[in-house]
């Protein structure tokens, strides 16, 4: 199968990084553009301020949008063809919605790997994405400590 648009959505920690070099090796096999998305977090209470849903947090999507650029730029640059995007929001539903705005064919991301009541109580983004995605799921797990 030849991927020609990969999804990679980081939140700029070890498994983001993990996941981002697979991404990388997997669109210069296949000659793939590569998008690389962070979901910037809303702040807690957010969504209660205001009924109508409001400019989306400029100044944390900003953070965001700098901090992705620079993770990007010192893992990807001159390897591959990307684009970085940030979003505020629910993490699984935008990258769920990304594969068919940006004809997503496959998605390379991290996942924690918490069990039992970790998982239970914090869900899982990379579970909710293997089970909704009408795309081929690569999920990373963390790198071992140590």
């Amino acid at each position: 199968m030849v991927f020609h648009n990969i999804l990679c959505p980081v939140d700029f920690d070890e498994r983001s990084g993990a996941a981002l070099e697979m991404a990388v090796k997997l669109a210069v096999q296949n000659h793939a553009r590569l998008h690389i998305l962070n979901v910037a977090p809303i702040p807690l209470g957010a969504g209660e301020l205001s009924p109508v849903p409001l400019d989306p947090y400029p100044a944390i999507e900003e953070a965001a949008r700098v901090n992705l650029e620079r993770f990007a730029r010192e893992r990807v640059s001159g390897r591959v063809t990307y684009e970085t995007m940030v979003v505020s929001g629910e993490p699984a539903t935008y990258i769920l919605s990304a594969i068919r705005t940006l004809q997503i064919d496959l998605i390379v991301m991290g996942t924690h790997c918490r069990k039992g009541v970790a998982h239970f109580l914090l869900g899982s983004v990379a579970e909710r994405v293997v089970r909704e995605s009408p795309v081929p799921v690569l999920a990373i797990p963390a790198p071992p400590v140590g």
